[in-house]
């Protein structure tokens, strides 16, 4: 399997291919992280003695559009607690080795609207930003929407200078109508995916990335040229033990049948168990942050230690 980008990293390349060789072998361990504490791997360490193979970091706090004045104290704490992630993530990179695939480095980027907006504009209730009008040439939107990106660009340069590979996950949960690149549909998210791919391939020659893709619904999916990994974000209603394949069949079903698949956000650990015996060919999960990792709830330091002890399982 190679990437998208005819033009990807040698550690791009080498990433997707070591990817492949674990679907439905090995199950990768990911944990998401927003603040400079990292308190989840912390935690996770001292339960299991292990650590994620995969560390998941957020770049709002590098939105250029920020409405301090306009924001709740809760959206302030957010914003400063994650600033400074991006230096962090290199630095855990290149200490673990992501380079030649020995950790893995991946992106969320809850991105505050471009434009107008104010506390959390990344969600639609809090911005009137329009994501159709980035497609208008010479509107405010897609200057804004360009500008914007311009930003992001310069830092994931860093980590192509550092030849580390990222997995690179913008636009996510486009099957629902809460951020404003929601806000019209997937198919309208997908066009943004597109565009963005096009400007961080070609123009900025961002050749250290995979493409994740993170939507299920009917008739958005991009296509493969645009796609190396599909995934889906799953918090179920009720914990109940599970291999997640209802959604992994959706997920194919839906999106490119030839691509690898990834559990991108989940409240719940798939069981390890399960997947063992199953060999649902999830390459990874990635737990969301806080409480869902640190609980004792919805992942019980029962369950990490049978996650983290298992052979199926890759950790760190």
């Amino acid at each position: 399997m190679i990437p998208v980008n005819p033009d990807a990293t040698k550690e791009a390349v080498n990433l997707l291919s070591f990817l492949s060789s674990l679907a439905g072998k090995k199950i990768i361990t990911g944990q998401h992280t927003q603040t400079i504490p990292m308190e989840e791997i912390e935690y996770i360490k001292s339960v299991t003695g292990r650590e994620p193979f995969l560390r998941g970091f957020e770049l709002l706090s590098y939105s250029p559009n920020i409405n301090y004045s306009a924001s709740s104290e809760e959206c302030l704490k957010e914003v400063e607690e994650n600033k400074g992630t991006a230096e962090i993530a290199l630095e855990w990179a290149k200490k673990n080795g992501a380079a030649s695939a020995k950790c893995i480095v991946a992106f969320s980027f809850h991105w505050f609207s471009p434009c107008g907006g104010r506390d959390k504009s990344f969600y639609s209730k809090n911005t009137d930003f329009d994501p159709e009008k980035v497609f208008i040439d010479g509107s405010i939107e897609r200057k804004a929407f360009y500008s914007d990106m311009d930003t992001i660009a310069l830092i994931l340069e860093k980590f192509k200078e550092s030849k580390i590979p990222v997995l690179w996950r913008p636009f996510h949960e486009s099957y629902g109508t809460w951020f404003w690149w929601g806000r019209k549909g997937p198919l309208v998210a997908s066009r943004l995916y597109k565009l963005m791919f096009d400007y961080f391939v070609n123009k900025k020659k961002l050749n250290n990335l995979l493409w994740v893709w993170n939507c299920d619904s009917p008739d958005s999916y991009p296509g493969d040229d645009y796609v190396d990994i599909n995934s889906i974000d799953v918090y179920l209603e009720e914990k109940k033990p599970t291999d997640y394949r209802a959604n992994y069949e959706k997920l194919i079903g839906e999106c490119g049948k030839n691509k690898l698949c990834a559990l991108a956000e989940v409240g719940f650990n798939p069981d390890i168990s399960l997947l063992e015996k199953s060999k649902i060919p999830w390459v990874y999960y990635m737990t969301w942050s806080k409480e869902f990792s640190m609980d004792g709830i919805k992942n019980t330091k029962e369950e990490l230690c049978t996650m983290y002890s298992s052979d199926y399982s890759l950790k760190l």
